[in-house]
């Protein structure tokens, strides 16, 4: 059996952090043995846990924009010989075949790696262009020799991080994500529309359209709001939906937000409601699925977790979305940052229920056939035995 000590920077329930349990849920435990580091406790900790995985506690060494001030570098150094320390104590345990750095913010893996001479693959799932400095520093990163392969959650980060790198293309390779295909939960009519009540405030009849995600400066939260009061001014019985919340010192996004549903006096119409972690239901409780991102989307696990329910899905003509969503097959893509362009796309969604229903079904064929989570599980297993062996 080899032993593989995973590194992420979250240990919350969001996009990356899925992918993470998703993956752990369905490797072959009897040839691999995960071994679990995350910088915090929080609700990835608890169900990872559950599945008998080992997670540890420890610094990751997450990079940030903030991070070049002279208290945040020493804080950082500070991190980087606990984390060091930290992963030596588990390496005399477990003896570590392989160390695998889930997404590319946390430092800690390859450090590691390098100073013990351990292989080392790194799953990319960002896009990160500005400030120029980190993307200059990860390019380079990436590119070093003691990270031995590269794995990307799309082939649109893939492109973004080795245009004009020989060195780097030659060991990256795209790797889908992937969502549970064999035992997907079904919802009773009376459950569903308990939702609608009790959550969304809603009637059977609206329509109810939702973004899900986190309140941040790029998801597109204020460019769907300003689609949808075009639209609302017309269609009375629309309803929109955010499920998700601001992270962690970012919550002016959510608080200018809440503004501007105000100063459109949509209060009625709008409903916000923060992470919820049986997040199936609500996707089945829902019309339409859109997916705004004003800066390109990695990969987008939304939108295959939307299309698994058999919604249709709107989203920006940018990023990892669009190696998924199909445009008038399984959804319909849209100019990024036009929001008369989103109001067109919904539109035609609001007013034919058929569509919405045909765009639902093949989305879900779609998700079984290209996104399952055996596909991504069996695609990073021959990674691992192409590096072991």
């Amino acid at each position: 059996m080899k032993t593989i000590l995973i590194i992420h920077q979250s240990a919350e329930l969001y996009g990356s952090d899925k992918t993470m349990l998703y993956f752990l849920s369905e490797l072959d435990k009897t040839k691999y043995l995960p071994i679990i580091v995350l910088p915090f406790d929080g609700p990835l900790k608890n169900e990872l846990e559950k599945n008998n995985i080992k997670v540890v506690i420890a610094p990751v060494l997450k990079i940030y924009r903030k991070m070049f001030t002279p208290k945040n570098i020493f804080k950082f150094i500070k991190e980087y010989y606990q984390g060091i320390k930290a992963l030596d104590t588990l390496n005399k345990e477990y003896k570590f075949d392989l160390v695998y750095t889930h997404t590319l913010a946390a430092l800690v893996g390859i450090l590691f790696a390098k100073k013990r001479k351990i292989k080392h693959l790194w799953h990319v799932q960002e896009i990160i262009a500005k400030p120029k400095i980190l993307n200059f520093l990860f390019k380079k990163i990436l590119s070093l020799d003691c990270n031995h392969k590269v794995a990307y959650d799309s082939i649109a980060t893939m492109n973004f991080w080795i245009e004009n790198n020989q060195k780097l293309a030659k060991k990256s390779e795209a790797v889908w994500n992937g969502v549970e295909t064999k035992n997907i939960k079904t919802f009773t009519d009376v459950e569903l529309q308990e939702v609608r009540e009790n959550f969304f405030f809603s009637s059977k009849e609206e329509i109810v359209i939702s973004l899900v995600g986190r309140i941040n400066s790029w998801k597109g939260q204020q460019l769907l709001l300003k689609s949808f009061n075009q639209l609302v001014k017309k269609y009375n019985s629309i309803k929109l939906v955010y499920l998700g919340s601001a992270p962690p010192n970012q919550e002016i996004f959510e608080i200018e937000l809440k503004k501007q549903i105000s100063e459109f006096g949509l209060q009625d119409k709008v409903v916000l409601i923060p992470f919820q972690k049986e997040i199936e239901k609500f996707w089945n409780a829902i019309d339409i699925a859109v997916v705004p991102s004003t800066e390109p989307e990695p990969f987008g696990m939304v939108v295959i977790e939307a299309m698994l329910a058999k919604k249709p899905v709107v989203a920006s003509n940018h990023g990892g979305p669009t190696e998924i969503v199909l445009d008038n097959e399984t959804g319909l893509l849209f100019e990024p940052n036009n929001h008369n362009s989103l109001s067109d796309a919904l539109e035609k969604l609001i007013k034919d229920e058929q569509l919405r229903k045909l765009y639902g079904v093949n989305g879900f064929n779609r998700v079984n056939t290209t996104f399952s989570l055996e596909n991504h599980v069996n695609h990073f297993e021959k990674i691992f035995e192409d590096l072991l062996n």
